[in-house]
């Protein structure tokens, strides 16, 4: 099973690359008992054919588990890598609200700047999904232009909206970061493929709407169709926000198997961008929404 997040969707933690073994046997959570996933997984050498003493624990149907191996990823790699990601895009955006004001004699300037990190950022995060391998230049890279463009987005509507937007927004992203964290680690959402393939048909849906709607406005001034103000502006934020928790319980899955399977360490940095570009999303839809509940459509 592949990811929503376009990252993992390209490459990372797939059948493609050998570890993470995406199929019927693992859609309830992991390998069917009785199951062997060593016979399929390259990445990890089998202690029983070694080890005489080593027998799985076939009476209680507790099913194998790769062995940790030197060099696979871990959970403490996952949580570094996505700290060094989530900092830069931290201080950038803080240095951005800062040095790129959006007063009335520079918000022309700061826009423009912040457009154009932003275009910078879609580059580096496209080429980092179609390379083989992952890139910390690149993605600590777009983090940083990414962290530009939230800066100047967050600093405009912190000045002309409402002085509380930002941390409304950065309290909203925590909170739902750590409810679907909990609700997962709880099994209380189970990632299958008849959830993955809702998911991704409402996120196709989400973005051809959305995609639309910025066009009308382009040729058409004010929002276009109306989706992304009032009452349709809320209504879709919230389901923008419900897509990006979808988005993270998608990728806990694949962090969750690839750290099963043993995947290398450096495609923690893989992780560390997915889990980004997601939160990211979160982030700019709760801004939305306090801007849209603030009366400034």
């Amino acid at each position: 099973m592949r990811s929503s997040n376009p990252v993992f969707s390209r490459r990372g933690f797939s059948r493609d690359n050998g570890y993470a073994g995406f199929n019927a046997q693992q859609q309830a959570g992991g390998p069917a008992a009785g199951t062997n996933p060593y016979a399929t997984n390259p990445y990890a050498t089998n202690p029983y054919a070694t080890n005489p003493y080593a027998q799985p624990d076939v009476q209680q149907g507790v099913p194998l588990q790769a062995p940790a191996r030197a060099g696979a990823m871990t959970i403490d790699d996952v949580v570094s890598r996505t700290a060094i990601t989530l900092g830069t895009v931290f201080v950038t955006a803080t240095l951005a609200w800062f040095l790129l004001p959006v007063d009335p004699a520079n918000i022309g300037k700061s826009y423009g700047i912040g457009v154009g990190a932003a275009l910078v950022a879609f580059v580096l995060a496209m080429v980092q999904s179609f390379k083989r391998k992952a890139s910390p230049a690149l993605i600590l890279g777009y983090a940083a232009f990414e962290g530009v463009f939230l800066g100047v987005i967050s600093s405009a509507v912190s000045t002309y909206v409402t002085a509380g937007a930002v941390p409304q927004a950065v309290l909203g992203t925590m909170a739902v970061f750590a409810g679907v964290l909990i609700a997962y680690k709880m099994r209380w959402i189970r990632v299958t493929r008849r959830f993955y393939g809702f998911v991704m048909a409402a996120a196709v849906g989400f973005v051809l709407l959305m995609a639309v709607n910025l066009l009308f406005s382009l040729f058409g001034g004010g929002d276009g169709l109306g989706f992304r103000s009032g009452g349709l502006g809320i209504l879709f934020g919230i389901i923008g926000i419900v897509l990006g928790a979808c988005f993270l319980a998608l990728d806990f899955k694949q962090v969750e198997d690839g750290i099963t399977y043993g995947a290398p360490r450096e495609e923690s940095w893989l992780a560390a961008f997915g889990l980004t570009m997601t939160l990211v999303w979160i982030y700019m839809e709760f801004l939305r929404l306090v801007q849209i509940f603030s009366g400034d459509d």
